[in-house]
C-alpha cells in the first residue's frame, strides 16, 4: 500500500456505457435533430481522475437530450481507468504514456504505438469534429479548481461565459507534448472552435465531484447544447464573484530525479519577492547546480508537485495574475 490522500469518492461502473452509438467504445453521440453546435465532453484522460466519470455518469442517468446541434460524451483512458487500485491509485494515471501529451499530428499519424496512442486515433474523428470540448480533470495535489484554457485568449474569454471557477489559467502548452485541448482550431486564435481543461480540486476529495458536475451543466448551458432553465435546475455550487486570470510564463522542467522545492508547495500559492529561490536540480551533463527563481514579485506557482517527478516532466509553471 502506498501512501496517498483520502479517496472520498467512489468510482463508477462504467461498463454500461462501453456500448457506444458511434462505433466506438465509450463514446455516445446524441443529435437533436436541429440545427447547432457539435458540443463534446470528455473524462478520464487520466485513469485515477474519475471526478469526471462521475459528472458523466450523472449525466446519462439525466438522461439528457442536446436541445440543438449534437452532444459526444466520451469516457477516454478506459483501459487505465479499470487498474485503479484503492491502495495504489496513482498508478492508473495511464498505460504506457501520458494520453494528453499525443494530440499532435506527428504522434497521432506516425509510426509509434502505445495504448493511450491507440484509445486516441480512435478519439480522434470526434475532436475534429467538435466546436466545443470540455475536458474533465482533478490534480494530485490538494488546490482550489483551476480552468486551463490552453494558449489562446479566445479560450479564456470562453471560460469567463462559462463563469466557473475562480481561477483561470492561460499557459505556454506542455514541453512533453501536445494537449487534447490545443489540437487544431481548438489552439488557433483566428478559429470559432473552444476547448477547456477543468482541474476540479484534488482527485479524490468530495468536493471535486460537485465541481465537475457543476462545470459540465455550465458548460452544457453556455453552449447551447441544453436549454437555459434545464441547466439552471441542476446547478450544484454558486458562481464566483469574479473570476482571475494566471498568464503562465514559464514551465518549470526536471533535468532530474534529484529536482527538489524552495519553497512550499500550494497550489496557486504565491512568491511575493522577484528573485526568491523556488527550486534546484542539477544539471546530469555538466553536473552544474540550476536554481530556478520567481520571475517577478508575486510568481504563481501553478500546480507544483513531486508525485510525478522525473526527468522532462514539468512540475511546477509560473504565471502571474493579470
Amino acid at each position: 500500500m502506498t501512501e496517498h490522500f483520502p479517496i472520498e469518492l467512489t468510482p463508477p461502473d462504467i461498463a454500461p456505457y462501453r456500448a457506444g452509438n458511434a462505433g466506438v467504445d465509450y463514446v455516445h453521440v446524441l443529435d437533436s435533430g436541429r440545427p447547432g453546435p457539435n458540443v463534446m465532453v470528455q473524462a478520464l484522460t487520466h485513469g485515477n481522475e474519475f471526478c469526471g466519470a462521475i459528472a458523466l455518469d450523472w449525466l446519462m442517468r439525466e438522461n439528457v437530450r442536446p436541445a440543438r446541434g449534437r452532444l459526444t460524451l466520451a469516457f477516454a483512458n478506459v483501459e487505465a481507468y479499470g487498474r485503479f487500485d484503492f491502495d495504489d491509485p496513482d498508478a492508473s494515471r495511464y498505460i504506457d504514456e501520458d494520453y494528453n501529451r499525443v494530440w499532435a499530428d506527428e504522434a497521432l499519424f506516425g509510426p509509434r504505438d502505445s495504448a493511450e496512442l491507440r484509445r486516441a486515433r480512435q478519439l480522434q474523428p470526434f475532436v475534429d469534429a467538435a466546436d466545443h470540448v470540455l475536458d474533465l480533470h482533478s490534480m494530485h495535489e490538494p488546490c482550489r479548481p483551476i480552468m486551463v484554457c490552453g494558449t489562446v485568449d479566445k479560450n479564456a474569454d470562453f471560460a469567463r461565459e462559462v463563469g466557473v471557477p475562480a481561477d483561470l489559467l492561460l499557459d505556454t502548452g506542455h514541453p512533453a507534448g501536445l494537449r487534447m485541448i490545443e489540437r487544431g482550431g481548438f489552439g488557433d486564435p483566428a478559429s470559432g472552435k473552444r476547448a477547456l481543461l477543468i482541474e476540479c480540486g484534488q482527485h479524490w476529495e468530495k468536493s471535486a465531484a460537485e465541481v465537475a458536475i457543476d462545470t459540465l451543466v455550465r458548460f452544457l448551458r453556455t453552449t447551447g447544447a441544453v436549454d437555459a432553465a434545464w441547466a439552471q435546475a441542476r446547478l450544484r455550487l454558486p458562481a464566483p464573484a469574479e473570476q482571475r486570470l494566471v498568464r503562465v510564463t514559464e514551465a518549470v522542467v526536471a533535468r532530474s530525479t534529484g529536482f527538489r522545492f524552495l519553497v512550499p508547495l500550494e497550489g496557486l500559492g504565491v512568491v511575493e519577492e522577484k528573485g526568491t529561490p523556488i527550486a534546484e536540480d542539477t544539471d546530469p551533463a555538466s553536473g552544474e547546480r540550476i536554481v530556478w527563481r520567481a520571475p517577478y514579485d508575486r510568481t504563481v506557482l501553478v500546480m507544483p508537485s513531486l508525485k510525478h517527478l522525473r526527468p522532462g516532466n514539468t512540475q511546477v509553471r509560473l504565471g502571474r495574475f493579470v
